[in-house]
């Protein structure tokens, strides 16, 4: 696509191609996504090792206040999603001018200092879930490890072992596959990212219930860990750091206006758009009731802060290596489809700035058989140099609760409830204290309460681990 450069209209047609027939309203070649591939895209970035969590955010709440939750913040990442999707395109929602990115939405609709808020937050948590990711795929790798550990030494050997390692490896795996130019390029990716994602899901709540069965009762209480186990403070933090846990297992507002980008319309994007929220939204949910609640139900008060590596499970150990395989697989491709869009703007910011320079802008082919790549020496050296940072940040900091609330918290109110109310607000031009726009500011303030409590738990948390911590010396 000579990376999605627009094609004027009047050399499309002196070409002989119908704007239809190949190329989209805008010049681009045409998108043919449709409401499965959205999906896929969206279940891949929702379930992630989010899920992991929410057996120990569930244990924090209690049996009411978790599941309670839960739900809210599913109907919230709904109804903002649908919001937000109504901002990909500005004007008329069906020949509308397109935005391309989240930041190309905000600039278009609320402009100005917003534009750059926006950009240092979603880059900022697009950073950050890299470095959550790394951990989440470390401690599995790990997992697998001291499993066949425990399982050749009859439980005899307490089998620790350093994560550092495991961190180097997935990092070398992601310097190869982020060397793919664009996110279009990885729709397989995402599709077998997804699938594993429901096969590691699947076992953990397998072995929930099968634990469930083994105890011949639910564990747990109604309002969650009891003070006397954790002092009041740690209640309170622990409770706020749960939410921050829930908010990270949810989010994927910040990457919405990118997967919409690749929507083939008639229909409308917004409509298919929607369609695909309402359907990865509700199978999330489910599938998150049903393995946080079954966790927590599994192991009460105890339940581990990662359901598959906390070691509440041993066996059988071999569909824990395979749960654990799932969620290094599934970790591998989820990092592409959060870091393409930051590649993509550093990569577009350079070739603005140094249109004249080879190094950025000159695309060398490599002859692979059957599959053949155009490398350019800026994407590989950027590129890597990224994913080498992360594994750095992620080894120093290898804390996998904390890090999950404390993004989950960060990204939460700005990129999935501030920015799509106030975008929606100017496009639909809601008058200024009508009832919508009262209503719609009270669920962004309620959100920004929600979020500020989060992240004073995770930073909490953090500190705590901190005390007993000695940098890169971390084993499980």
């Amino acid at each position: 696509m000579g990376e999605n450069a627009v094609v004027p209209q009047q050399h499309l047609e002196i070409e002989g191609h119908g704007t239809s027939k190949c190329f989209d309203d805008d010049g681009r070649v045409k998108r043919t996504g449709n409401i499965w591939t959205a999906s896929s895209h969206i279940i891949t970035a929702v379930i992630g090792s989010g899920v992991l969590s929410l057996a120990w955010a569930i244990a924090q709440l209690g049996w009411i206040a978790g599941p309670i939750m839960m739900f809210l913040f599913s109907l919230v990442i709904y109804y903002t999603s649908s919001l937000l999707a109504d901002c990909y395109r500005t004007g008329d929602p069906v020949s509308g001018k397109r935005n391309y990115t989240y930041m190309d939405a905000v600039r278009s609709n609320l402009g100005g200092f917003k534009v750059k808020v926006c950009g240092v937050i979603q880059y900022l948590n697009l950073f950050g879930t890299a470095i959550g990711y790394t951990i989440g795929a470390s401690i599995s790798m790990v997992a697998i490890k001291r499993s066949n550990c425990f399982h050749e030494s009859g439980g005899k050997n307490k089998c620790h072992v350093s994560n550092n390692p495991y961190m180097i490896m997935f990092g070398v795996c992601e310097i190869l596959f982020s060397q793919i130019p664009d996110f279009d390029q990885i729709w397989w990716l995402s599709i077998v990212a997804a699938i594993m994602s429901f096969t590691y899901s699947s076992i953990g709540l397998g072995l929930g219930i099968a634990k469930v069965a083994e105890n011949g009762k639910f564990l747990g209480s109604l309002t969650g860990i009891s003070v006397g186990a954790v002092t009041e403070t740690q209640k309170v933090w622990r409770s706020f750091q749960a939410l921050g846990d829930i908010a990270f297992a949810y989010s994927y507002s910040l990457i919405l206006i990118e997967i919409q980008d690749t929507v083939k319309s008639p229909p409308a994007e917004a409509k298919t758009m929607k369609k695909a929220t309402l359907l990865s939204v509700a199978v999330t949910t489910v599938f998150y009731m049903l393995c946080g609640c079954m966790g927590y139900a599994a192991f009460g008060d105890i339940a581990p802060g990662n359901l598959l590596t906390g070691f509440g499970f041993y066996n059988p150990f071999w569909l824990l290596d395979i749960a654990n395989a799932a969620i290094v697989i599934h970790l591998v491709g989820a990092y592409q489809v959060y870091c393409q869009p930051l590649f993509a703007f550093v990569e577009k910011w350079a070739k603005e700035t140094y249109p004249e320079s080879n190094f950025i802008v000159k695309e060398i082919k490599v002859p692979i058989p059957g599959f053949p790549m155009k490398l350019n020496l800026f994407r590989l050296v950027w590129r890597s140099i990224f994913v080498v940072i992360t594994t750095i940040i992620s080894m120093l900091l290898p804390f996998f609760n904390d890090v999950v609330g404390l993004l989950g918290a960060f990204g939460f109110w700005p990129l999935t409830v501030y920015f799509p109310v106030e975008m929606y607000i100017v496009q639909k031009e809601i008058p200024k204290w009508s009832t919508k726009w009262t209503c719609l500011q009270i669920l962004s303030l309620t959100c920004l309460v929600i979020s500020v409590a989060a992240a004073a738990g995770s930073i909490a948390g953090v500190v705590l681990d901190l005390k007993v911590y000695k940098p890169f010396k971390t084993s499980y």
